[in-house]
């Protein structure tokens, strides 16, 4: 079976890769011609564990090849991904003007029946527009070929997106045919022998349940976020809550642990791109902003408890900073913590340490010289006056406090993901704030 997949960042380059893996031909297709030529050498753009070795791999065997011109690749193929990125405009709309520019394309190029695919992240009604603009296209070229268009929404979490897309637990697939359905089903059931967990629905439902499904994520952070923080007024501890609300079946534990803000690629925008479909359609949604208000609110908390602790005086102080990624095994700094950790306490008049296992580069790229880079994680606390831990990547987990004690001028830590064994970290003469407890 031969797709393409236009599109190479985090999605495409992923999902393209999966897909080669199970022994389909794909093109990559993307109008960055850096970016193709880097991947032609063998270069990946991003950092995802497992991916770098799959690609080598798969381009070697001759199932993956890259591409600036789709219309060469599209005579070849059954299928087209489109997944190419839709940021949020300025009023937090989804921008649209790429996943219409594909479809502009493919009406203008296709010469038998194929399937456009929708796996961007987009508002309910896209795919009424994309399938417009191929017609339209389609008339201006005075031809009647057969097509079809589809949604097919993804759900990776970065830092472990290879092993969701090759065991999904569920394949979500909005479609308008049977004969868009058996393509679909013959190009997912290799990976889904076993449990043939795919759901087929219709389009704009399929759309929805992408942005519905971050949304509630999202929702259980903030909620979690806000009985932390009221946890902390009443004396009461957000760890305890939280294992006790989750041992009730109807709850359940995941995406129950507070900590300093949701960042990323999908939540913060998702969430903002759902309430503006709502207010399109004349709706407010009412839980959905006080989801956006408190995660804003709580990317800002550690640093008014370092403002309580140093009196509001943090002038002069050095603040090391844990983690820079907006959490563990990505180098994803999209709406991170950090960046806004970064910029309060350069206001403030700190001097700020930071280290990450993979993000220093992106850090560099967005940040500059407004902070320093240490060489690793205990160079960073050298001389600091408080260290702030901001992404659990799995190395802080167990750290020597003996030599950050040493390292130090004042053992002091603000736990910003709640890692740390409160009692044993004081007993060893830190002083320890974390968030909730």
């Amino acid at each position: 079976m031969n797709i393409a997949i236009v599109g190479t960042g985090y999605v495409g380059l992923v999902s393209g890769t999966c897909f080669a893996e199970m022994g389909i031909n794909v093109t990559c297709v993307d109008v960055n011609e850096e970016k193709i030529d880097s991947l032609l050498k063998g270069q990946i753009p991003i950092y995802e564990p497992g991916l770098e070795e799959m690609v080598l791999r798969n381009s070697r065997e001759g199932r993956l090849k890259f591409t600036i011109n789709l219309r060469a690749c599209l005579d070849d193929v059954d299928i087209v991904f489109s997944a190419v990125g839709t940021p949020p405009d300025e009023d937090g709309s989804a921008d649209l003007q790429y996943v219409l520019a594909v479809a502009r394309e493919f009406g203008q190029n296709i010469n038998k029946y194929t399937i456009l695919v929708t796996k961007s992240t987009v508002p309910v009604g896209t795919a009424k527009k994309v399938k417009a603009t191929i017609q339209e296209e389609l008339c201006k070229r005075g031809m009647n070929i057969p097509f079809d268009v589809a949604s097919n929404p993804e759900f990776l979490k970065e830092g472990a997106a290879i092993k969701d897309f090759m065991s999904p637990d569920r394949v979500v697939v909005g479609v308008e045919s049977e004969k868009a359905k058996e393509l679909m089903t013959k190009l997912y059931r290799p990976f889904l022998l076993n449990n043939f967990r795919v759901i087929f629905t219709d389009i704009p439902s399929a759309e929805m349940i992408k942005y519905a499904a971050n949304s509630m994520l999202a929702t259980r952070i903030s909620f979690m976020n806000d009985i932390a923080n009221l946890c902390e007024l009443v004396g009461a501890d957000v760890n305890m809550v939280r294992k006790g609300i989750g041992a009730d079946s109807r709850i359940g534990s995941k995406f129950l642990y507070p900590g300093c803000g949701y960042g990323g690629s999908c939540f913060p925008k998702d969430v903002k791109a759902l309430i503006k479909t709502a207010e399109k359609e004349g709706y407010n949604m009412r839980v959905l902003k006080a989801v956006e208000e408190v995660n804003e609110y709580q990317k800002s908390i550690l640093f008014e408890k370092l403002e309580r602790y140093y009196n509001d005086d943090l002038r002069g102080k050095t603040v090391a900073l844990w983690g820079l990624a907006f959490k563990p095994e990505t180098d994803d700094m999209r709406e991170a913590t950090a960046l806004i950790m970064i910029d309060l306490l350069s206001k403030a008049g700190c001097k700020v340490k930071v280290f990450d296992p993979v993000a220093m580069e992106e850090c560099r790229r967005r940040v500059g010289n407004l902070v320093d880079y240490a060489n690793d994680m205990y160079d960073a606390v050298l001389n600091a006056d408080a260290l702030v831990l901001l992404t659990e990547w799995k190395q802080f987990r167990l750290p020597s406090w003996g030599v950050i004690k040493k390292s130090m001028n004042e053992p002091v830590v603000f736990d910003g993901r709640n890692i740390y064994d409160a009692s044993e970290i004081t007993e060893l003469g830190f002083k320890y704030f974390a968030v909730g407890r």
